[in-house]
């Protein structure tokens, strides 16, 4: 009997945590979960506990699923902003393999400028006058 496998698809940013759970094509979606679906409070969707309470509803949708082994694809925002993931990604990952799901392997998918657009400039603050 083999095992199916499956992508979970993490993106984190610093304001929230988004995961997606697919077939390997990716074109089935067998599971999604957002930051908002859990945690009422808009300021805590990002951080680290909210992730991993995501990750375990996902994991839990896997094996209901018959998925034991993920690709895990991590994405931050990308583009001219921060390149780097939120605090929810490396919990969410810890939580993955914490419920019981076998991770292949891991890969940032987080895309990158060609030098494209120009940054906004730095907000310095208002003026006391």
């Amino acid at each position: 009997m083999s095992e199916t496998k499956g992508i979970i698809h993490i993106y984190a940013t610093h304001n929230n945590t988004m995961l997606l759970l697919t077939d390997l094509t990716g074109a089935e979606t067998i599971a999604k979960s957002t930051g908002g679906m859990e945690t009422k409070s808009q300021h805590k969707e990002g951080t680290p506990y909210v992730a991993m309470k995501l990750a375990a509803n996902v994991a839990s949708a896997a094996r209901e699923a018959g998925i034991r082994e993920v690709y895990v694809r991590v994405r931050g925002h990308g583009g001219n902003r921060s390149t780097s993931a939120g605090a929810g990604a490396e919990a969410a990952i810890r939580s993955i393999t914490r419920n019981g799901i076998r991770i292949i392997s891991i890969e940032n998918v987080t895309p990158q400028p060609h030098d494209g657009c120009r940054k906004k400039k730095k907000f310095r603050g208002k003026s006391k006058a």
